[in-house]
């Protein structure tokens, strides 16, 4: 090749790089002896066809804008090559493009590169494990020998003789069994084992916990010789994640069960058989306490109302605040006149408290429902809802049981969906748009989309007044879908990258096995990068509906699109479920940000949350920010992103977007822009 595009030959003859050129038609016209042979075939073989007909995914041509494509590695068998596309200039009479591919075997420099990446993985296995300790299990001889260190654990000194009976004496004897199993089944298999169990160590038989790790070694004939295992203490590592798992189940304000333990309570009441009742309590015109004196004061008379409603009941007889200001009671055994009774007598305990700071007395409506054999606990939040519906419009301050004629708040809901209906066909709904900001510089990093019901009708609906009303029908379906495709339509018109949307995800839309084709379609049809677009899906959700919510999660993920799990901490799933669910980020639910320049419980609880989020590599959002102070705290704890009416107050989305920048010249496109942030989820 001659002219401005000459290739020095002394670099295309190089034997440890391939180089490769096509003609008008996209097929290698030339390659040098290297590319041949890296690629495992003759010379001849490679000339007259296409790279990527060669190597699976290599690429046809850079991308749309760049001269070089840059590198990637791409598997050929066992051996990794990477490869570097670039568009030549044209040369005398010659206009058509022709690319230059380079290809170079990465192998060895990836191998070295996964062996460092396994030996820093083990170095930091060990310092999260701890000490470690070995044992060998000779079966011939039903010989045990235990290292030093695992004899230390046990409280041994070295080289004590220590015989299966021995050790089966400290261990927890509801364990003893599922050991057994475990090494059994591992013999027969001759696959790796593993199990946690409890010992029983010292002179006071303290509680402690082991994992264990081993494997088989077998003779030629797959008769197993000997049983090798590692064990470590994680007694401490165990407490940790018993304590929060009590935390997970417990409101962080009030101290009283949260949303998930009076479910799971009312599962288990419901599984035994028994009869009994549930009282649903919704204080009365709460949130003007909170309008006119502040959530501080706020949050003083939430925690004296529960202190006052658990010192009324009986042990037997949970208390739960269900979010907001809406408790809970399980009342095994009670009938409707009994749960009744006790009900009037949380209402009376409530009017008669020295609410400081209150504007008026504080009362409460309540519903009651009785549940037996054959129910469900979502009817039996449903009926008491109903009651508790039926209370408010009596006039508040009242008691309701549950009867099948409540029909009255059924046509208000009823109501309720027929505008929601309208509002979809006629273009009733709008998008109001909240910034996340990055708490350090203040730049906003993306919107969280918010649904507003404008249809012009009084009364004026809110949020919290429709949304729950739309998720209790198939109607919810629908309004997803119409939030998505308006933010996918917004990215459209606006493909500036900084550009990124968050929209909520209901847990009725985590049931729709179609949802996720109808996302990637609704992308893919637009153009739109996977990455600019995440789907947030609240804990209570994502924990009811696990198994449905990890498919999307996993469906979509896998495409590009961000997952967020919203309200993190405030219900039983935070940490349980967290290695079940691929999700790229999370919201730390307000409750934890709302004092948490006053709260010393509070700080620590981030601390934790945000540990745990970089150990999984996710980002952390803070919701709730509504004051300076509460910005230093979390930045101090190592929170990076906020988000509340401090930062930014929502906005419509048609304001939001008119005040979008240009992308500067030079810009990645939205397409390779997106795709990256994808990559990155």
């Amino acid at each position: 090749m001659n002219g401005n595009g000459a290739l020095h030959h002394e670099v295309l003859d190089r034997a440890d790089v391939g180089f490769g050129v096509t003609d008008a038609n996209g097929t290698l016209a030339w390659v040098n002896p290297a590319l041949a042979e890296i690629l495992g075939v003759p010379v001849d073989h490679v000339v007259g066809r296409s790279l990527p007909a060669l190597l699976p995914g290599a690429p046809e041509r850079p991308r749309a804008g760049l001269a070089l494509l840059t590198p990637s590695a791409y598997r050929k068998g066992h051996r990794w090559l990477e490869v570097t596309c670039q568009t030549l200039p044209a040369t005398g009479h010659d206009t058509d493009e022709r690319l230059l591919y380079r290809v170079v075997d990465v192998t060895a420099w990836r191998d070295r590169e996964l062996e460092a990446t396994h030996e820093a993985d083990a170095l930091r296995r060990a310092q999260v494990l701890g000490r470690m300790g070995t044992w060998e299990w000779h079966i011939a001889e039903d010989r045990v020998v235990w290292s030093d260190t695992l004899l230390e654990m046990f409280g041994f000194g070295p080289d004590t003789e220590l015989d299966f009976d021995g050790y089966a004496a400290l261990v927890h004897p509801e364990d003893l069994s599922m050991i057994q199993a475990t090494l059994e089944e591992a013999m027969r298999s001759g696959a790796g084992f593993s199990y946690t169990h409890r010992m029983l160590l010292g002179e006071d038989r303290t509680e402690r916990w082991f994992e264990c790790f081993g494997e088989v070694v077998v003779d030629e004939d797959g008769s197993p010789l000997r049983v090798l295992g590692t064990a470590h203490d994680i007694t401490r590592a165990r407490r940790v994640h018993d304590e929060l798992l009590a935390l997970a189940e417990q409101d962080p304000l009030t101290g009283l069960a949260n949303r998930r333990a009076v479910t799971r309570e009312l599962e288990r009441q419901l599984a035994g058989g028994g009869p009994g009742a549930m009282l649903l309590l919704d204080l009365d015109n709460f949130k003007d306490v909170n309008d006119l004196r502040g959530h501080a004061v706020g949050d003083r008379l939430m925690k004296a109302l529960a202190t006052t409603l658990r010192s009324r009941l009986a042990p037997s007889q949970l208390i739960g605040r269900l979010g907001g200001d809406e408790f809970a009671v399980v009342l095994p055994g009670a009938t409707p006149a009994d749960a009744a009774r006790v009900a009037e007598g949380l209402r009376d305990a409530v009017a008669a408290l020295p609410l400081v700071g209150a504007a008026r007395s504080i009362t409460v409506s309540t519903g009651v429902a009785e549940y037996g054999p054959g129910d469900t606990w979502e009817l039996v939040l449903a009926n008491a809802d109903l009651a508790l519906y039926a209370s408010k419009a009596a006039g508040r301050n009242r008691v309701t049981v549950y009867e099948p004629g409540h029909y009255a708040d059924t046509a208000k809901r009823v109501s309720v969906l027929d505008r929601l209906r309208a509002a979809l066909d006629d273009g009733g709904l709008a998008l109001h748009a909240m910034p996340m900001v990055q708490l350090a510089t203040g730049t906003t990093l993306g919107h969280e989309l918010l649904l507003r019901l404008e249809d012009g009708q009084d009364p004026y609906l809110g949020p919290a007044e429709f949304l729950p009303e739309a998720e209790r029908s198939d109607l919810v379906l629908d309004i997803d879908r119409w939030v998505l495709s308006t933010a996918i339509d917004a990215l459209v018109g606006h493909p500036d990258p900084r550009l990124r949307f968050n929209v909520n995800i209901s847990g009725r839309t985590l049931e729709d096995e179609d949802f996720g084709g109808f996302v990637l379609d609704r992308l893919a049809t637009a153009g739109v990068a996977p990455g600019r677009l995440g789907l947030e899906i609240t804990e209570t959700a994502a924990v009811t509906n696990l198994d449905a919510a990890r498919a999307l999660a996993l469906q979509l993920r896998a495409f590009g699109c961000r997952i967020i799990l919203d309200d993190f901490g405030s219900g039983f799933g935070s940490f349980v479920h967290l290695k079940h669910l691929p999700i790229t980020g999370i919201k730390i639910d307000g409750e934890f940000v709302r004092g948490i320049d006053e709260r010393s419980t509070d700080a620590v609880l981030v601390a934790g949350i945000v540990q745990i989020a970089q150990g999984l590599g996710l980002t952390a959002v803070a919701e709730w920010v509504e004051r300076p102070a509460q910005v230093d705290a979390l930045a101090r704890l190592g929170v990076q992103i906020g988000q509340g009416f401090h930062l930014g107050r929502p906005q419509p989305l048609d304001h939001v977007l008119s005040a979008q920048p240009q992308p500067p010249n030079g810009a990645l496109s939205p397409r390779m822009a997106g795709a990256e942030d994808g990559a990155r989820s």
